[in-house]
């Protein structure tokens, strides 16, 4: 059978603990990437590109990130709208002072100015934790809203308040302002997606996702183990910002394109990205992909099937489209508390042992 360890000897540690130990999932891996990188950008049309894809793949990181931070180390945030809107807003102020600056590097240095902020606002889990650290997460979301509203200089003293990208290119190909490419974009996130989650599955199966686990699990035993507390939390806040931080940079420069703080980063997309990691399923990398894969497809899918096919006036179908979405979440969390990643693992189980599952 193609779906079995039989016969697939490992011949070191290294091989034995690898993300894919099973033959067929490798292969399944490389192909599914070959199809993504080759395939995907002549077969996609642009609808699908700007309504799933494009989406899907900048949740996906922002998703890997709030899942390093409350899945792997336990603490809870809310803030998560808001260091995407740091992202943006450093990406729009880099691309604006530094117009000969490659976007990509623009992307990363956006980031790299979120981790630091993430750093700033994770100083107070060093002494509160729980529902009290959500509560000054969501406070970092508010002011961090409430500062790119009230300072000019975010913005570049625009009368409108409102930021736009301005046309950048990679490899001759314009990936943001209003030539933009959509194919060569969905390339561009696609590429930022495999190379964040390759390093957000090393990470996590490191020295530093055991330290974050251990504080997770149980933050006192952790420290009498030796785990430093303040190093691992602000470690995990950095990374888990560095990643929120590029999904607000892409989302703002390569997919939006203009954007206003309060519309486009306010308190519902925090919300969307933790809904995205407790549907996926918390501590796992797969988790984050299938949950955002959820909630992007779910509200496409019920506006195709409402507005599409059965008429709906456009505002019924958006309300019906939230009852429904969140009644399917209050229904899966029941019956599957430990998300989609869980039943992917039940699954996998079963098929290794078929024809005898238990």
């Amino acid at each position: 059978m193609l779906y079995r360890e039989a016969g697939d000897f490992k011949t070191s540690y290294a091989k034995d603990q690898q993300t894919f130990p099973i033959l067929f999932d490798r292969w399944g891996y490389f192909i599914m990437l070959a199809l993504a990188f080759i395939v995907g950008p002549m077969i996609i049309n642009d609808y699908w590109l700007n309504a799933v894809v494009l989406p899907f793949l900048i949740y996906s990181i922002a998703a890997l990130g709030l899942n390093i931070l409350t899945g792997y180390c336990g603490q809870v945030s809310l803030g998560t709208g808001g260091f995407m809107a740091v992202g943006a807003y450093a990406s729009y102020k880099l691309m604006t002072s530094f117009p000969d600056l490659n976007i990509a590097f623009v992307i990363i240095l956006s980031g790299g100015v979120t981790a630091l902020v993430g750093i700033l606002f994770g100083l107070p889990s060093l002494r509160i934790k729980g529902f009290y650290l959500a509560v000054a997460t969501l406070a970092a979301q508010f002011f961090l809203v409430w500062l790119f509203n009230k300072v000019p200089w975010f913005y570049n003293y625009s009368a409108s308040g409102q930021i736009s990208a301005p046309e950048r290119t990679i490899f001759g190909y314009a990936i943001s302002g209003a030539n933009a490419l959509p194919h060569i974009s969905y390339l561009f996130c696609l590429t930022f997606v495999v190379i964040l989650a390759w390093g957000a599955r090393n990470l996590t199966r490191g020295a530093n996702g055991r330290k974050w686990m251990a504080i997770r699990d149980m933050d006192i035993a952790a420290e009498i183990i030796g785990v430093n507390p303040l190093k691992t939390k602000l470690t995990a806040f950095a990374i888990s910002s560095f990643y929120i931080g590029i999904a607000g940079a892409l989302l703002f420069a390569v997919y939006l394109g203009a954007a206003e703080v309060g519309e486009a980063f306010g308190i519902t997309k925090s919300f969307l990205v933790l809904f995205m990691i407790i549907i996926g399923g918390l501590g796992s990398i797969f988790g984050s992909f299938a949950g955002a894969a959820f909630m992007i497809l779910m509200p496409v899918l019920l506006k195709n099937i409402f507005v599409g096919q059965m008429g709906w006036p456009t505002d019924l179908a958006a309300h019906m489209e939230f009852v429904i979405v969140g009644g399917l979440i209050m229904v899966f969390l029941i019956l599957e508390p430990h998300g989609l990643a869980a039943l992917w693992r039940t699954a996998k189980e079963k098929l290794r042992l078929w024809p005898f599952p238990h």
